[in-house]
C-alpha cells in the first residue's frame, strides 16, 4: 500500500478522514522526531523543543508550566532538564514566584547554539514547508491553531 492507495481508501467520509488526521498527526509526529533526532547536533528534538520554549520565554517558566506547553509530565520535562544541564544549555533554580517549583534558565551555550550550530540545520527546515504556498502556509497555520481548541476539548472530555 502506498499514500495515494492510502489516501483514497479514507477519502470517502468525514469520518474516514478524521482517523487518517489521526494517524497523519502521529506519524507526521514520529518521522519528524526520527528526521531531527538524526540530525539536530547535540540535543534530541525534544530537548530542542524545551530549549526553543525556554529561549522564547519572556519569563522563567516551571516545569510545570514547560509540561503543560509541551505536552508532556513535570517529571519529563524534568529529565529533559537534567540532560541540558549536564550539556550547559541550562541552569535549574528555584521559581522565584513559588519556592516550591523549580525552573529553567537558559545559558549563555544555548544563544551560542542557536546562533552557530542550529542556523545550517534552521536552513534546511525550509524543505519541510517548501512544498506550500504562502496561503497554503496561513492556512495549516490557522488549522493547527485550532487543532489544539480540539485537544483541550478531547483532554476535558478524558477528564469526566
Amino acid at each position: 500500500m502506498n499514500l495515494d492507495d492510502l489516501t483514497a481508501r479514507f477519502s470517502g467520509s468525514t469520518e474516514s478522514q478524521e482517523k487518517a488526521i489521526f494517524s497523519t498527526l502521529f506519524i507526521a509526529g514520529n518521522k519528524l522526531q526520527t528526521i531531527f533526532d538524526s540530525r539536530i547536533p547535540e540535543v534530541s528534538l525534544k530537548q530542542f523543543m524545551l530549549l526553543s520554549i525556554v529561549r522564547q520565554s519572556k519569563e522563567q517558566l516551571t516545569f510545570t508550566q514547560l509540561g503543560n506547553l509541551l505536552g508532556c509530565s513535570r517529571q519529563n520535562i524534568k529529565k529533559l532538564a537534567d540532560v541540558l544541564m549536564k550539556k550547559g544549555f541550562i541552569t535549574i533554580q528555584q521559581s522565584p514566584h513559588d519556592i516550591r517549583a523549580m525552573c529553567i534558565c537558559p545559558t549563555e551555550k544555548v544563544s551560542d547554539y542557536f546562533a552557530n550550530d542550529f542556523l545550517e540545520y534552521q536552513k534546511e527546515l525550509k524543505y519541510l514547508f517548501e512544498v506550500y504556498t504562502d496561503e497554503e502556509i496561513e492556512t495549516l497555520f490557522i488549522l493547527l491553531s485550532k487543532l489544539y481548541a480540539g485537544i483541550e476539548n478531547l483532554e476535558k472530555k478524558a477528564a469526566d
